[in-house]
Formats: C-alpha cells, sequence, structure tokens
C-alpha cells in the first residue's frame, strides 16, 4: 500500500467530525490535549487578572479598590484556579498530547475517559466562575479551614460552590491518572522496555501516581465538610466529638504532595528539553528516576510541616522537620544532574533555554527558602506572613510556569508544523523573569517585616507600603510578560511559516511523524531498541510512513494499537479501541447535574442524576466486547498477537486495579480519621457506644464470603466453557443481602447529629453499602452479558474485572464491621 493511501485510509478511520461538533464527540488524545491545554490557560489567565486585582489592593495601605468580603473571594479564587484549574490540568493536557507521541502508539488506554475528564474538568471549573460572576465565590482561602469554613461562620453557598466544585473537578484528575498509568506502563512501541521510556513518561508515571494516592484524602475532607454542612455531621465540631485539626491532616494529606504533582511533570520538561538545547544525552537518566521516585515517597512524609504551630507534640516537629529537609537530597540529584548535562554538552541559547536558566534560578532560591521555613523556630516566626507566600510562588511558579514556557515554545513547532516568525518571546522571557523577581523577593522582604497572608489592607505606619508598591509594580510587568507570550503563540499559529519536521535535531519519537501530527500519529509503530530511536535511525520516520513497522495495513474502521508487556515491552495484545462518541460528555454533564444538584440543595434531583449515570455506564461498558471469538491477527514484522479481550489482565483490569488503588487510599484515609478522632478529639468515648449485633456480623462475613465464592466459581465456569449464570445469581443474592446488612446498621446508627463517633460510622456503612451497589450492579451487568452470549473462555476479561471489585468490597466490608465492633473492645 502507498504512503499517501495509507494516510487517507488511516485519517477516514481516526479522524474527528469535522468542525464544532467534532468538539462534542472526539476521543482523540491530540484534540483532547489541545483542548486541556487551552482550556487551563484560560482558567491561568483569569486567575493571572486576580491576582492583579490583588496586588492593585495591596499597592497602597487604605486601599479602597475592594472591600473585605470581595477581596476575600477574589485571593481565595486565585488560590483556588492556579492550583486546582490550572497547574494540574496543564499537566493532563500536556501528558495526553505528548505521551502516545513520545512513546510510540497511537492514542491513550481509554480514549473515552480522557474525553470524560475533560468535560468533568470543564463543568467543574466553570461552576466556580459563576459562583465568582454572581458574587457567591468560595471566601475561606483556598484551604478552607474550619470552623471559619463550617456552618456556624461561613453559612451561606459560597463554601458550598468550592467543596462540590473541586470535588467535580478532581474526577478529572483521577480519570487522567489512572488513563497515564495504564498507558504508561501496558501502551508502548514493541521494544520499548522500563530502561528505554523516555524520561517525561518517567515523571508522569510518578505523577499519576502520586494523584491516585494523594488526591483522596482531599475527597474525602470535603465530602465530610459538606455532610456537616448540609445535613449537622459533626466531624470538625469540638463541642460534639469532633475536631478541626482533622480537615489540616486531610487536607495537606494532600496539599504537600500537590507541590511535587506540580513540579514533578515541569521536571519531566526540563529532563526532556534540556539535552536538546545542549546537543547530548541526559546524565544520570537511571538517577534522575530514583530521584523522582524518592521525592514521590517523601512528598507523603511532609504534611505536618504545614501545621508547625498547630500544637503537634515535640517528638512529630523533630521528626518532620527532618523528613522536610531531606527532601532537598533527591531534589539536589536532579539539579546536579541537569548542571551535569550543560557541562558536558554544547549549550545553544535558544528561547526554550532561557525559560530553562530562568527556572533553575528562581528554583533554587524557592527550594532554599523551603529549608528555611521546614527549620521548626524559623517557621513559628513566618507562618501566615507574606514570606510563605512567597516561598509558594518561587516554587510554584519559578518550577512549573518556567519549564511549561520551555515546554511551549519547544513543542509548539510539533504542534503547529510551524517555526517561529517574529521574536516576541525573548522580550517576553525578560518581562517576566524581571516583573517576577521584583514581586516576591519584595514579599519575602515585607513578609519578614511582619506582614501577615490574606490580609486586603494596613496601616501606612506599618512600614510596609513601599515595599508592597515595589512587588505591585513588579506584578504587573510580569502580567505583561505573560500577555506577550500569548500574542506570539497567536502570531505564531496564524502565520509563522511551515518549518522542518524535526527542527531541535530531538531523538524522541515525536519528532518522528508528521507535522503537525496526523490523527493516527504514526502510519505503522516502530520497534525501538533505544532511548532515543529518532537519533540512532534518522530514516525511521520514513519506514514508518511505508508501513514497515507494526500494524502498517489499516483495517477498515478499526482503531487499532497493541498493548505490551510491562518490564520488556514485547507485544502481548491487539486492542481495537471504540470510535467517535457524544457519551462521555453526556456522562459529565449527568455528573454534573449529580453534583449541582447537591450545591442547590435540590435532594429530589439526586437519584435521577445516579440513575442517569448508571444508565450512561451501563450502555459506556456494554458498547465494549464481541460477540463473537476473535482469531489472532497478524500486526507486522511476522507476529501473531491475540486481542486483548481475551487476556486475564486487559485493559479494563489494569485501569481497575489503578483506580482501586485511589479508592484503598480513600478509605484508608476514612479510616485514618476515625481512629484520629477516637485518640485525639474531645468528647470521645462519645455518651453510648454502637455494637452491631452478632446476627448481623454473622449475615454480613456469611454475605461476603459467599460473593467471593461466587465470583470465583463464575471465572472458573466461564474458562471451561460454561454458562455461569447460577454462579452469577448466587452471588448477586449475596450481595443484596450486604446491602441488607449495611442498610439495618446505618438504621440503627443513634443520632449521628449528636457526635462525631455516629456520624464517622454512617459515613462507613454508607461507604460499604455503596460498594455493595455497585458490586451488584456488576453481577446485573454480567448476568446479562452471559444471557447475550458477550462471554465466553476467550472472551473473559468481565470476570476478572468484576471479580477485583468483589474482593475490594469483601475486603472494606469487613473492615467496617470490625470498626464498628473495635472501639467496644478497648473501652
Amino acid at each position: 500500500m502507498r504512503a499517501l493511501e495509507r494516510h487517507r485510509k488511516l485519517t477516514a478511520i481516526w479522524s474527528s467530525e469535522p468542525g464544532f461538533r467534532g468538539w462534542f464527540s472526539t476521543v482523540n488524545h491530540t484534540d483532547v490535549g489541545k483542548l486541556f491545554l487551552v482550556t487551563a490557560f484560560v482558567f491561568f489567565l483569569i486567575g493571572g487578572i486576580l491576582a492583579m486585582l490583588i496586588r492593585a489592593q495591596l499597592a497602597t495601605p487604605h486601599s479602597a479598590f475592594a472591600g473585605p468580603e470581595i477581596y476575600n473571594q477574589i485571593f481565595t479564587m486565585h488560590g483556588t484556579i492556579m492550583m486546582f484549574l490550572f497547574a494540574i490540568p496543564t499537566f493532563e493536557g500536556l501528558a495526553i498530547y505528548l505521551l502516545p507521541k513520545l512513546l510510540g502508539t497511537r492514542d491513550l488506554a481509554y480514549p473515552r475517559l480522557t474525553s470524560y475528564g475533560y468535560w468533568c474538568y470543564l463543568f467543574g471549573g466553570s461552576m466556580l466562575l459563576v459562583s465568582m460572576v454572581l458574587g457567591i465565590a468560595p471566601n475561606g482561602g483556598w484551604f478552607m479551614y474550619p470552623p471559619l469554613t463550617g456552618p456556624i461562620y461561613s453559612p451561606g453557598i459560597n463554601t458550598d460552590f468550592w467543596l462540590i466544585g473541586i470535588t467535580f473537578v478532581e474526577i478529572s484528575a483521577m480519570a487522567a491518572a489512572v488513563e497515564l498509568c495504564v498507558s504508561i506502563l501496558k501502551y508502548r512501541a514493541p521494544g520499548m522496555s522500563l530502561d528505554k521510556m523516555p524520561i517525561f513518561a518517567w515523571y508522569a508515571l510518578v505523577t499519576a501516581l502520586m494523584i491516585l494516592t494523594g488526591f483522596p484524602p482531599l475527597i474525602l475532607g470535603s465530602i465530610l465538610l459538606e455532610l456537616e454542612r448540609a445535613f449537622g455531621l459533626p466531624f470538625f465540631q469540638a463541642d460534639l466529638g469532633g475536631d478541626s485539626l482533622l480537615w489540616q491532616h486531610l487536607f495537606w494529606l494532600f496539599g504537600h504532595p500537590e507541590v511535587y504533582i506540580i513540579f514533578l511533570p515541569a521536571a519531566g520538561v526540563i529532563s526532556t528539553v534540556l539535552p536538546v538545547m545542549c546537543r547530548t544525552t541526559l546524565l544520570g537518566y537511571g538517577w534522575v528516576v530514583a530521584a523522582a521516585v524518592a521525592l514521590a515517597f517523601l512528598s507523603f512524609a511532609l504534611w505536618v510541616h504545614h501545621m508547625f504551630t498547630t500544637g503537634i507534640p515535640h517528638m512529630s516537629l523533630a521528626l518532620f522537620s527532618a523528613a522536610s529537609t531531606l527532601v532537598a537530597v533527591p531534589t539536589g540529584v536532579q539539579i546536579f544532574a541537569w548542571i551535569g548535562t550543560l557541562w558536558k554538552g554544547r549549550p545553544e541559547l535558544h528561547l526554550p533555554m532561557l525559560h530553562i536558566l530562568g527556572f533553575f534560578v528562581t528554583f533554587v532560591i524557592g527550594g532554599l527558602t523551603g529549608v528555611m521555613v521546614a527549620v521548626v523556630p524559623f517557621d513559628w516566626q513566618v507562618h501566615d506572613t507574606a514570606f510563605v507566600t512567597a516561598h509558594l510562588h518561587y516554587v510554584l511558579f519559578g518550577g512549573f510556569v518556567f519549564p511549561i514556557l520551555a515546554g511551549i515554545y519547544y513543542w509548539l513547532p510539533q504542534v503547529t508544523g510551524r517555526k517561529r516568525f517574529f521574536r516576541l518571546g525573548e522580550i517576553a522571557f525578560a518581562l517576566i523573569f524581571i516583573g517576577f523577581h521584583l514581586t516576591f523577593l519584595a514579599m519575602h522582604w515585607v513578609g519578614l517585616l511582619g506582614q501577615r497572608r490574606r490580609i486586603d489592607t494596613y496601616l501606612p505606619e506599618d512600614g510596609w507600603t513601599t515595599v508592597n508598591l515595589v512587588s505591585s509594580v513588579g506584578s504587573f510587568i510580569m502580567a505583561m510578560g505573560i500577555a506577550i507570550v500569548i500574542l506570539d503563540v497567536v502570531v505564531h499559529v496564524l502565520t509563522a511559516t511551515r518549518g522542518p519536521r524535526n527542527p531541535w535535531g530531538a531523538g524522541t519519537l515525536e519528532w518522528a511523524m508528521i507535522i503537525p501530527p496526523p490523527a493516527y500519529n504514526f502510519a505503522s509503530l516502530p520497534h525501538v531498541a533505544s532511548r532515543d530511536p529518532l537519533a540512532d535511525d534518522p530514516d525511521l520516520p520514513l519506514r514508518l510512513a511505508r508501513g514497515e513497522g507494526y500494524l502498517g495495513e489499516p483495517r477498515e474502521g478499526r482503531r487499532e494499537t497493541l498493548m505490551v508487556d510491562v518490564s520488556s515491552g514485547a507485544p502481548e495484545a491487539l486492542v481495537v479501541y471504540p470510535a467517535n462518541t457524544r457519551l462521555p460528555v453526556a456522562m459529565a454533564a449527568m455528573t454534573g447535574l449529580f453534583f449541582l444538584s447537591l450545591l442547590l440543595k435540590f435532594y429530589w434531583a439526586v437519584p435521577i442524576a445516579l440513575a442517569g449515570v448508571a444508565a450512561l455506564a451501563w450502555r459506556w461498558v456494554w458498547q465494549l466486547g464481541r460477540s463473537v471469538d476473535e482469531a489472532p491477527a497478524p500486526v507486522g514484522h511476522g507476529i501473531t498477537l491475540p486481542s486483548a479481550l481475551g487476556a486475564d489482565r486487559s485493559p479494563g483490569w489494569w485501569g481497575t486495579s489503578f483506580l482501586l488503588v485511589a479508592n484503598g487510599t480513600f478509605f484508608g484515609s476514612l479510616l485514618f480519621g476515625f481512629a484520629f478522632l477516637w485518640t485525639v478529639a474531645p468528647g470521645w468515648p462519645p455518651p453510648a457506644l454502637f455494637e452491631a449485633s452478632l446476627g448481623e456480623i454473622a449475615v454480613g462475613v456469611a454475605a461476603l464470603a459467599v460473593t467471593v465464592a461466587a465470583v470465583e466459581s463464575a471465572v472458573r465456569t466461564n474458562r471451561a466453557g460454561g454458562r455461569p449464570l447460577a454462579a452469577l445469581l448466587a452471588g448477586l443474592i449475596a450481595v443484596f443481602c450486604v446491602v441488607a446488612v449495611c442498610a439495618v446498621m446505618m438504621a440503627r446508627i443513634p443520632a449521628p447529629t449528636e457526635h462525631a463517633y455516629y456520624a464517622t460510622l454512617l459515613v462507613l456503612t454508607g461507604y460499604a453499602l455503596f460498594h455493595a451497589l455497585l458490586t451488584g450492579l456488576m453481577f446485573a451487568f454480567l448476568i446479562a452479558r452471559v444471557r447475550a452470549g458477550f462471554t465466553s473462555p476467550s472472551r473473559r476479561a468481565e470476570f476478572t474485572i468484576v471479580s477485583l471489585w468483589t474482593k475490594y468490597l469483601v475486603l472494606t466490608g469487613a473492615l467496617v464491621l470490625a470498626a464498628c465492633q473495635l472501639p467496644d473492645l478497648f473501652t
């Protein structure tokens, strides 16, 4: 087949619908990645405008620019937008766009999930913007500390917008994290073993795993605080057995890893772009990977250093202070690896290199001030001052925005197929660099002079006027630089001339395709034998276009790619993707209806929304699979592979496994909260302990045992070629027994609004009830699939997925039963 004919066929198979309608049905990673990035930078502009309003307010004392209430909304929304609606979605967009190209494949593992995540992000972010337009935006700070944000001191709807909107947005982050983990581990070019992966893929994998384990504590905290506000469950009210410090623990269990979740993708950009700018390879590839992994682990041991002034024991202060200084070691390893790369190479001062140099200067200063605030006596002095705000911006702006700008200018020719015509970027860099350091060096200074964070005015005699004015002038200089960057990108897209395929002479696979990239990425998939396949084989793009790689012969209407072994990259199975669909946007809209019903207190609409989500999820999964067995198919290079639907560890199994990691972290955080309140909060033990009856426990344990036995029997029967309807029906009945036990226990919990103990038990049993209902729905789905002929010994993927969820229900259900009994044993 000629290259042009192959291009036409693949384009017809993989391309999105033309025009505006295509935005709502596309599931192609290139399109969704662009949507993520454009939307994230729109939010960045809004957050930047809010920052300018803050600096205008603080430029002079007694400013009448905004009153306290509006100012509180401005600084809360600024932090919320930058942390939740810009930084993480920018990483998601960059990874979604780049990773299949870097990994030498045609798309991510779950294209529809990618699209669903984007629409959840857009709808959830829009909810927050609407609140700002209506003047009822969140006003308790982006950290939302109770009791300030509880029902007593914040009775309006402002806080609810944050709690519900951010939880909605975080669905997007969780979806992207599952997507990226599975894609990086299982969807790579054949031959690309773990030690040959592009360094950006390693950083993206570590970041995605951190999202899966770092976001659930915040989701839990948001749910608990919203339950307190909406229904009076007293998780954070000290007079009813709660403790506001529980929120701080849950929030910073997310909040400190969040800093590294933002930094690590930017470090991945540096590690990718810097060697190209230096005409060499990255020094210490293995050390850099190890440092990124170590940084991820250490980041989860640092959350208490945000709580040094809350009265925690001195031993804890010492341990967390030591851990906070230890984090400088893996960070230093990466920085010295980058310096070594500069030393051994021949650096060329292109525009991406300017931003990398800006990153070095800014981030090192931010890291040094981070070590300062890790020292307890110093932190006691500067806690809650502008010094901490300045440190945060040095780390996040210096550690994220400068690398992202370097990445934008590095990969922009790949996106557009053009080279720069006007040279506005250098002017923009100078303005951003100078403006940033003017703004935040001055903020360090005024913080040391005693200016508190989050104040809306100050007195002339405080002595802060000149420093604040300098800081505000610097911020507007920086804003002009950002505006010029946007102008430069727009000009590049509209007027720049056609550029070469690989303008930087890079060795990674994203430059081995037509640019701008076609919808299918590669006409045939490469076989990878090194970390820089394009540098080692300059003729690779031509051979791939000729169809000399894997899957070079397109099959009509089938979007195909390969699934590989995790470690070696050996091809394992053939994967067929679903086509364009509007299911993701419909599912996101129905999910949005659920959150909007909670926000507006239209509780009658909540079950309608949940039923809609369940119906759409049923249809979503029903469209997968085949009603007939598929024979192994040739994929090129003389290799024949079976369908991924026949694998015990199918794509769905991998996605479920990572989703359960996040789910287990959520449940573990809930158990942590229960134990924390029991041991620390005032008013424990409660007036009366709840005790599940022996009958309830016996029925619950028996039902859990029958459920897992039934699903394992169904797996064995299906593999043997039988119809496992009897086993599935027995499992469904057992699950309904679990539902009944949970419902009876919830009904017997006394007055959950009277004590945090009862409220926590209600949430624990509610968690078990939800998962029992979910597992029951899966059993019903499997029964329908068996009856419709969608299963066979070679189409068994759905059984292993339901088996995972069943085992998780059994584990968490047993722990919930134990939690209901253990307190009585220790009193």
